[in-house]
């Protein structure tokens, strides 16, 4: 077996021979932005580069219309690189998925003739859904990442890059409320108002903010408040996100929660039920040794990093990260401040800077994957940190 340093020049020449056309799936997907389960024209692009490139493909894959998996390699430890490729509503990819999705997916065509070389695995996998219903918490259910050694993916940022990613575990409920309709003006006191109840739930939610650990969040939104002002509301619902940064502690505060919402029900002499709306979230679990062992590759590709600034969001990606060491760095990819979710981080993914961090995010990821492979004291050492959690 050849050592780590002699497989560099046929990665970097691969990842040469394909960012062009890369680059144009890029653009092509920034322009024509798929939301959440609707990814077909993305999935089947990202599929169809894969095969061409000696990967054994499914598509569709665990029964996800819009997800897939190549896999390339028989023995040895497994990495699995992880595609997103959804856009959000009215703004398109304005979280960079056609861009880091990318990333994911040249890196997956520079390992290709590497692993004609050396004992290893390499899955892409595409998972669509990140922004509503993340596809990793279905494959991570089904047991996809249970026999995986490492799984990897680069999230896009703006001006900072970082590899000891943290996320918030979350929940996303809505709660109903359910009164008895009236006239409002002419016989209000035979009514009960259920949009009364999504109110004094709401100061009982701001109530509890004092009572529960600062690091948790609690948003929501009305999302159905009566049908005319004439009419006592009967029914009534707010959609909320709960996060934590542990779903221990997540599970504590909901049950405070539901207090809160049956204590609304209550004084306004209304029933109220809930449901979540959408697939809930663990947090990142960290991986010192891996993050030690991608971060070395970053300065070996040229980028500076910082230490995280801690969880700010929830990511699909938690869920993987309990199921296998799993790492999710964030990449720069433009000078100049850019909130994620808007107009301008999504211009932001089409520009030349954007192009030079899609070679240099696939970089990071192949060579992160190649170092990983050749190196079991290192694959020692992740799987025993992994583990220590259970």
């Amino acid at each position: 077996m050849k050592n780590y340093t002699d497989y560099l020049n046929l990665i970097d020449t691969t990842i040469d021979k394909y960012i062009d056309s890369i680059w144009e799936l890029n653009l092509y997907m920034a322009s024509h932005p798929e939301l959440g389960e609707q990814e077909l024209e993305a999935s089947k692009r990202m599929h169809d580069f894969l095969q061409g490139s000696g990967y054994k493909t499914t598509l569709p894959y665990c029964d996800i219309p819009t997800s897939f998996c190549a896999e390339k390699g028989d023995t040895g430890p497994s990495v699995a690189l992880l595609a997103e490729y959804d856009a959000l509503p009215e703004i398109g990819h304005a979280c960079g998925h056609c861009l880091h999705g990318s990333m994911s997916l040249l890196a997956g065509l520079a390992l290709s003739p590497v692993l004609d070389h050396v004992p290893g695995k390499v899955f892409v996998i595409g998972t669509p859904a990140e922004e509503t219903n993340g596809a990793k918490v279905t494959l991570a259910k089904e047991g996809v990442f249970d026999s995986i050694d490492l799984a990897m993916m680069i999230h896009c940022n703006d001006v900072t890059s970082y590899v000891d990613y943290r996320s918030l575990a979350m929940d996303a409920i809505e709660f109903t409320f359910d009164g008895q309709t009236a006239h409002a003006a002419g016989a209000p006191w035979e009514g009960r108002n259920a949009l009364n109840g999504v109110q004094l739930f709401f100061h009982a939610i701001d109530m509890l903010r004092q009572h529960v650990k600062p690091s948790v969040r609690m948003h929501g939104i009305v999302s159905h408040g009566g049908d005319a002002p004439n009419i006592v509301p009967d029914k009534a619902s707010a959609k909320f996100y709960f996060r934590a940064p542990e779903r221990k502690y997540l599970n504590v505060v909901l049950e405070k929660i539901f207090n809160c919402a049956k204590g609304a029900a209550l004084a306004t002499e209304t029933t109220v039920h809930w449901r979540n709306v959408e697939f809930s979230f663990d947090e990142m679990r960290p991986n010192k040794a891996a993050e030690k062992m991608l971060g070395e590759i970053f300065t070996e590709c040229g980028v500076a990093t910082i230490n995280s600034p801690g969880p700010g969001g929830s990511s699909d990606m938690g869920n993987v990260s309990q199921h296998c060491a799993a790492l999710q760095p964030l990449l720069a990819i433009t000078d100049v401040s850019t909130p994620h979710h808007t107009r301008s981080f999504a211009k932001a993914v089409t520009t030349p800077q954007a192009k030079q961090a899609l070679k240099t995010g696939a970089e990071i990821l192949a060579k992160g994957t190649l170092r990983f492979i050749l190196n079991t004291t290192l694959q020692e050492e992740i799987k025993k940190e992994f583990n220590s959690y259970r």
